[in-house]
């Protein structure tokens, strides 16, 4: 029910006032002392107000002033029986929504009174769709620079502006709760719980308690009623990671909470509603999870609603010198230590890894790295001893050297972000040279420019 302001000094236009808007379904607050109103505009959060134009100890449009000073979005109607259009023309520019003379129409006065609460309400949804919009491009806890993570990251905004479930498949190190929290922060439910469990970390038996809870006495050792995580994310959203690893017996259980919104706690003979939107994560693939048989086809149609795929590092480099940057910070910090930068060489030593713990191996190599460094700067030496070099199969010279090559070139233009000339300049190479090289190993130049 949309609530009104209605301020005058005159308490039969009050009382007519309320009781109109009353049978028309509105919650009407009369007032007819200025400072009162202002007061109750503090506390309260109204809809609309109706402010008449002549108060006794305040002039209507310095009332109106001061209320848009605490409710800006709050469109207010001046009413008064000395309609001129000097006054109306002060009135509209100092921010009136619209301007009613006495004795005025009953008709009229709903019609602006519908008009100017639809425009709050147009307001508020286009500020929350710009901020949905915004969060596309700056989630704030998310570093990354390449295209395949902006791609993502509208993904994610898209989603946050539903209620479906998701699944995010990405490979261990991703960062698939990360990404899961931004999805949840910038969904409507932000200001209810998140709540994140591994599947696999839990032991089969003890499972089931923790997601729906029990009952004082339901098995041995249930002390206490304990309340689960789905009772715990009610109105939120629960991250179900590594749901692959969830038994089949306890996905039929799963799959019965989707279906009916609703679940029993353990020795419970009452049903509990779970309001709950989930977010569902593992490094496995779904679908092939169930042409094995080890997932259930129903349930994987009600969770596999928005799929999210995350890159890993390895597919998007571009991102490797910004979290270098991001976590050389932050563990600077947290060390006390002062390190100012990463050699050029040291870089390049990173950009030629795979990386097959992701963006979570890449944080602790750097960590290893800070707690390492005796200076400012962190070199091509102390990366090298951060991970001992792995045992590769050797293969032959031609093939190796083509390999090496085409990451270099491909390296080389993720740091200059597609510019040939710079690229060019570091590798040594003269642009028509530079230019055959890409050519050979089929490298086109607008793959890694930044986008805009």
């Amino acid at each position: 029910m949309e609530k009104i302001l209605i301020v005058d000094d005159d308490i039969n236009i009050l009382k007519v006032l309320q009781m109109r808007l009353e049978t028309e379904g509105y919650m009407a607050t009369t007032i007819a002392d200025v400072q009162k109103a202002t007061a109750i505009t503090r506390e309260e959060d109204f809809d609309l107000a109706l402010v008449d134009l002549k108060l006794a100890r305040k002039n209507g449009i310095e009332l109106m002033e001061t209320l848009h000073d605490i409710r800006p979005e709050m469109p207010v109607i001046i009413l008064t029986a000395y309609g001129t259009i000097e006054s109306t023309v002060d009135a509209m520019q100092k921010g009136a929504y619209s301007y009613l003379t006495k004795p005025f129409d009953h008709r009229q006065l709903l019609l602006q009174i519908k008009n100017g609460i639809e425009r709050t309400r147009l307001s508020k949804e286009i500020r929350r769709l710009k901020n949905i919009v915004g969060e596309r491009y700056e989630f704030k806890s998310i570093i990354y620079k390449s295209r395949k993570m902006k791609a993502v990251l509208e993904q994610v905004a898209m989603a946050a502006e539903t209620d479906s479930n998701v699944f995010i498949q990405g490979e261990s190190g991703t960062g698939k709760e990360l990404i899961a929290k931004a999805l949840h922060l910038a969904s409507l439910r932000k200001d209810n719980p998140f709540l994140a469990i591994n599947c696999a970390a839990i032991p089969e038996n003890l499972l089931e308690s923790e997601l729906f809870g029990f009952k004082k006495g339901a098995f041995t050792g249930a002390i206490s009623n304990k309340k689960g995580l789905f009772a715990q994310a009610n109105s939120g959203t629960m991250l179900l990671d590594e749901i692959t690893e969830t038994p089949l017996l306890m996905q039929a259980k799963l799959l019965r909470v989707l279906q009916e919104r609703e679940f029993y706690p353990l020795g419970s003979e009452n049903s509990v509603k779970a309001d709950v939107r989930i977010i569902a994560a593992s490094n496995k693939d779904l679908a092939m999870e169930v042409e094995k048989g080890v997932f259930r086809n129903d349930l994987f149609y009600r969770l596999h609603v928005i799929p999210i795929h995350l890159p890993p590092l390895r597919e998007r480099k571009e991102d490797i010198p910004v979290l270098v940057t991001h976590f050389i910070k932050r563990f600077s910090i947290e060390m006390k230590k002062d390190i100012k930068e990463i050699t050029p060489s040291a870089i390049q030593g990173l950009l030629s890894r795979d990386w097959s713990g992701n963006v979570r191996e890449l944080e602790n190599t750097i960590e290893y790295a800070v707690a390492m460094s005796t200076g400012n700067t962190i070199g091509e030496e102390t990366i090298l001893q951060s991970q001992k070099t792995k045992d590769e199969n050797i293969k032959p010279l031609k093939e190796a050297k083509n390999n090496f090559e085409k990451e270099y070139m491909s390296n080389i233009l993720s740091i200059t972000e597609g510019n040939i000339s710079k690229a060019a300049e570091l590798a040594g190479k003269y642009r028509a040279d530079f230019y055959e090289l890409l050519k050979k190993h089929n490298i086109n130049s607008a793959d890694f420019k930044k986008p805009k």
